[in-house]
């Protein structure tokens, strides 16, 4: 593992919003910075949520977007990282690979790009160019899941070229709860109201639950996103509203609203692997969830959750009821979640792993 302290390491993200990707970096630079590393940011966006909590750890956020252009804005950051060269160049997001890897073979730099979906959608949102560069240019590609890592290696990326980075989850931050005292079971959904994450599959699933079964069951939505009106409309079709389901918005701390629910449900057809799972899983509750990029790597079918083919609403629902129909299921499989991300995916292997994805850059 490499030594970190002092080691300079300059990242790059495409935004500091509310999303997975996002919390990832945060935790990197909290453990860089407790390591004794010297990590700075550099970022395409500004005054989004976490710039201040970043700031707030003693790492300098710097724009870098300002120009229109992306060769004004791979000129500017390259002016950054002229005034006080790190280390390593590491880019959060896929987008921000593409200039991870050009202003590393420029200026001569180990760059680490990212894959933090399944592969196929990081490069269909970057474009043809973009997602061929984010690819090749990078020395490393780090990966949240191995089926992103699969794709990279049908693209023809070398092996060699590929390195594992699991998520990581604060588990003093997300942890069981007493058991809920409410007599219906509460279903959470997490993440961006997009078409990708199908809220609309939830919200049938819901429906037809309540339907077919004589538990009180309802849901809670998190998350904003430009659905949210058409799933609005959808639920008051279904007559979810305005008892059996709750759109609560973006919210700042999701981790309280975990402990306030029984299941977890992912119901997207794309995904690399899904904070959401992670957390709902460390916070004790079974999940059921698509069979999608790497949620199979952690759910470990019939033991902590679920699994289900992703336009199978008629498996969904039967897994679903299993756990609704029994505490008991829900509590163990809860509880092997939780033991799964304590053994895995906590937060204090995050040293560790970053020591050893940056003495390979170096070598």
């Amino acid at each position: 593992m490499r030594e970190l302290l002092g080691l300079k390491i300059c990242f790059l993200a495409a935004s500091l919003g509310q999303g997975g990707a996002e919390r990832q970096l945060f935790y990197s630079l909290q453990a860089l910075r407790r390591s004794g590393a010297l990590p700075r940011l550099l970022c395409l966006g500004h005054g989004e949520f976490w710039e201040e909590r970043i700031k707030n750890l003693g790492v300098p956020v710097i724009f870098a977007g300002q120009a229109k252009s992306k060769l004004g804005r791979l000129f500017q950051i390259m002016v950054e990282l002229r005034k006080d060269p790190p280390a390593i160049f590491h880019s959060q997001h896929f987008y921000t690979s593409a200039y991870v890897g050009v202003a590393g073979r420029l200026l001569r730099l180990p760059a680490i790009g990212s894959l933090r979906s399944n592969g196929i959608m990081d490069v269909q949102d970057s474009g043809p160019i973009g997602g061929w560069l984010s690819l090749h240019f990078p020395k490393l590609i780090t990966a949240n899941s191995h089926a992103a890592m699969r794709y990279a290696l049908e693209r023809g990326i070398a092996p060699g070229r590929l390195h594992f980075l699991p998520n990581i989850v604060d588990t003093e931050k997300f942890k069981p709860t007493a058991c809920r005292s409410d007599s219906s079971v509460r279903l959470i959904i997490i993440g961006s109201l997009i078409q990708c994450k199908r809220f609309d599959r939830f919200l049938s699933v819901l429906a037809r639950l309540r339907k077919e079964m004589k538990q009180r069951i309802t849901g809670l939505i998190v998350g904003a996103g430009p659905l949210k009106a058409q799933l609005e409309r959808q639920a008051q079709a279904l007559g979810l509203l305005p008892s059996a389901v709750e759109f609560s918005g973006s919210v700042p701390d999701v981790a309280v609203l975990y402990q306030t629910a029984d299941i977890c449900v992912l119901t997207s057809d794309f995904e690399g692997t899904p904070n959401v799972l992670l957390e709902a899983m460390a916070s004790g509750l079974a999940v059921v969830a698509t069979k999608i990029g790497g949620v199979p790597d952690i759910v470990r079918q019939g033991e902590n959750g679920f699994v289900v083919e992703p336009g199978n609403e008629e498996d969904l629902c039967a897994a679903l009821a299993s756990l609704i129909n029994n505490s008991q299921l829900r509590s163990e499989m809860g509880q092997k979640g939780r033991d799964y991300v304590e053994a895995n995916h906590s937060l204090k292997r995050l040293p560790g792993m970053l020591g050893d994805l940056y003495q390979l850059a170096l070598s």
